[in-house]
């Protein structure tokens, strides 16, 4: 796989095979794509009901990757991620060994992640940027390829435990899901409630393709102009104090080529425009900048400050 087209075409079947089993929610399922490719974790917000999970497992399935799934509660350890050291008694003698936890597998889907405790949540830490985990006095590197798609819901206030913005900014993106349209509402209640057989998932792309993919998009030139635009955006997030108290880190900036890259690829073209970098800006920046009392007087969202960066 070495061209444009190939992956264009790869996509667009992705795409058409997911639309068998989740109803709209289009840019939610390009954006973790997009992450995908790129080798980074995202984050998913919005409410329930949205096809969040649908949309994580569906993606899975179709690139035959290794998924698991873990659920976000008070109760949850950090052991229950990574694994732990079981005793067992072989020949008569008593030893341990290690029993690995979910956090092994290739995609997963962190669910209610603002559920967990703050200890349980930096137990992701390591694995997600170091892609390896440390139990006790030894340390396990994990198999490649790896992502982390955790999901939170905005609204409940009660029993969440927000995530810190070290542990935030390790997600390329935050991507907000959407309630479906009309029509794409009349689609779901169809097809959920009319006792037809689930659709059976067939995977279109084997590892060594992601990988062939994830190359190509490294490779896809951006111009030096477009690198300083990229730099002014980010650099305006940390000057802009009457809007952003706290602004995006050089990450943001690394996070928003590969991604401009990325969607570049998605549209077919094999060079980077502003439009790319514009479209994918409000994900990469919205949960890596800290409003000012002043904006949220002012009922501003994250996307709306974002929006008078780019301009």
């Amino acid at each position: 796989m070495k061209t444009v087209e190939e992956v264009q075409q790869i996509i667009a079947k992705i795409m058409k095979e997911a639309a068998k089993v989740v109803v709209g929610q289009e840019e939610t399922l390009k954006q973790i794509i997009i992450a995908i490719l790129t080798d980074n974790h995202a984050l998913l917000e919005g409410a329930p009901g949205l096809a969040k999970t649908l949309c994580v497992k569906t993606i899975a399935a179709l690139m035959d990757l290794k998924f698991s799934r873990i659920q976000g509660t008070p109760d949850l350890m950090p052991s229950d991620i990574t694994g732990t050291y079981l005793l067992e008694e072989r020949a008569g003698k008593k030893e341990f060994r290690f029993e690995p936890g979910p956090v092994f597998a290739n995609i997963i889907l962190f669910d209610e992640i603002n559920r967990a405790v703050p200890r349980t949540q930096s137990a992701l830490l390591e694995a997600m940027q170091e892609r390896q985990v440390t139990v006790g006095k030894q340390t396990f590197k994990l198999e490649p390829p790896f992502f982390v798609l955790a999901t939170q819901n905005p609204i409940e206030q009660e029993g969440v435990n927000y995530l810190p913005e070290a542990q935030a900014d390790r997600f390329l993106f935050k991507i907000r899901t959407d309630y479906p349209s009309y029509t794409e509402e009349l689609d779901i209640i169809t097809k959920y409630t009319e006792g037809v057989e689930p659709a059976k998932l067939t995977s279109i792309i084997k590892k060594e393709h992601l990988f062939a993919m994830q190359s190509l998009v490294r490779e896809v030139p951006v111009a030096n102009d477009l690198k300083k635009y990229v730099v002014d955006i980010v650099n305006a997030s940390r000057n802009k104090k009457d809007l952003i108290e706290i602004g995006a880190s050089p990450r943001a900036s690394i996070g928003l080529i590969l991604a401009a890259k990325a969607h570049a690829l998605l549209a077919g073209r094999k060079y980077v425009s502003k439009e790319d970098i514009n479209a994918m800006a409000p994900a990469v920046l919205r949960h890596r900048v800290i409003l000012s009392f002043e904006a949220e007087r002012n009922n501003l969202k994250e996307d709306d400050v974002i929006k008078r960066l780019l301009r």
